[in-house]
């Protein structure tokens, strides 16, 4: 097969490889080519004179990105804390609060590898209990999620981490409602929003919850190394970043001691942090109805690319169409392509889209094998014909 991928007129603002087509934005992100022009710039300033850029001027700069931040996802800055991917907010949190023997911690099955290994690694270290919820996919109701985590959150829980959107099944989970159900409950909600910026409207501060953390560099489209924290002003006294720096022991004069020790963790390259307010303009600038229209056009492709696979493999729906953001996964059926065993990483399926087709699509094993999952993402350099053209080699590879 030829390789073309048939990619939108927005495609040239990015440098994605022209040879391959690319439906996988939700894995790394990918940043256009104005947002790191506007990083190269800002990296220059900090080499051509460090210590004003570090020293006198960083304070400054770092206020501004997180203000625009900060109105762009519904938070108060100084509440919203910059870390370099959502992972680590994760981290931040649990490895900064305290459980005992007989506390329980609730997770979905749905959740990020990483972040289930930190909140497996925190629970062992306190000899807390993890109990996991098991969400069918795929899901017939929203409402079918609420009501399994609610049924998990038996006396004792301590912590919910929970998804916005799931990233191996990729819905998009009433959290609003979650949330305010467990607070009901007493029970504090960490929520991993890593997919949440930019693919849906954020009202964080209205969520409620006691921890937010989400990714910059996926759908707002920043340079990678770019995410944020947000800590209800209750909960912030108790939460720490994972490296330990000189705003521990700061005079608190202006900020608190929660911005004090997240804004400064050590000599870093911090231009993504301030590339943020750049990549809000400049993707929200991309159609006339600014950023509510280019999460609607995300969430319209994605629809269409899903009807596109469905008929190609001839599989239901995975989940009702209010779940669905910017991200769907579908269940491939067992006589989909032959199953092999894996010797890495990377799904056989995945490898041969790519090797063969030049298609850049994730395979996922969930929840265990021979259960796949294929996952496609929508972004403005996306188009149509990108879906139909996965959706013939898959048919071909039946064959």
């Amino acid at each position: 097969m030829e390789p073309s991928n048939f990619s939108s007129e927005f495609a040239r603002y990015w440098q994605l490889d022209p040879e391959i087509l690319f439906l996988n934005h939700g894995s790394f992100g990918a940043c256009p080519t104005p947002v790191l022009d506007r990083q190269q710039e800002l990296r220059a300033r900090m080499e051509r004179e460090p210590l004003v850029f570090l020293d006198r001027e960083f304070e400054g700069r770092l206020y501004e990105a997180k203000g625009a931040l900060a109105r762009f996802v519904g938070a108060d800055s100084k509440d919203l804390a910059f870390v370099p991917n959502a992972t680590s907010g994760v981290n931040a949190v649990l490895r900064s609060l305290r459980f005992s023997k007989g506390d329980r911690l609730l997770v979905t099955d749905h959740e990020y590898n990483a972040c289930r290994n930190a909140l497996d690694f925190v629970a062992k270290r306190e000899g807390a209990e993890v109990n996991i919820v098991h969400l069918p996919f795929p899901l017939e109701d929203p409402a079918q999620a609420v009501e399994l985590i609610l049924e998990a959150a038996a006396p004792g829980t301590r912590l919910a981490l929970i998804d916005h959107i799931t990233s191996p099944t990729a819905l998009v989970l009433p959290i609003e409602q979650i949330v305010s159900e467990l607070n009901l409950r007493g029970i504090d909600t960490l929520v991993d929003g890593a997919h949440g910026p930019g693919m849906v409207p954020l009202d964080v501060a209205g969520i409620g919850a006691a921890y937010y953390t989400g990714n910059c560099h996926k759908w707002l489209c920043a340079p990678k190394g770019a995410a944020f924290l947000h800590v209800r002003p209750d909960r912030q006294r108790e939460t720490h970043p994972v490296t330990i720096s000189h705003g521990y022991n700061m005079p608190e004069e202006n900020r608190t001691r929660f911005l004090m020790e997240f804004d400064w963790t050590g000599t870093a390259d911090p231009t993504a942090y301030l590339c943020v307010p750049e990549a809000i303009r400049f993707m929200g600038s991309l159609v006339s109805g600014g950023w509510p229209e280019l999460m609607a056009r995300n969430r319209s492709l994605v629809r269409e690319g899903i009807e596109i696979l469905r008929e190609a493999l001839d599989v239901e729906p995975a989940c009702p169409d209010s779940m669905i953001g910017s991200m769907a996964s579908l269940p491939l059926p067992d006589q989909a392509v032959p199953m092999v065993p894996m010797a890495g990483r990377v799904d056989p399926l995945q490898e041969e889209l790519f090797s063969r087709y030049r298609i850049e699509v994730p395979v996922i094993v969930w929840p265990r094998p021979p259960k796949r999952l294929i996952r496609i993402t929508a972004q403005i350099y996306n188009t149509a014909k990108q879906y139909e053209v996965l959706a013939g080699a898959l048919r071909e590879l039946r064959r």
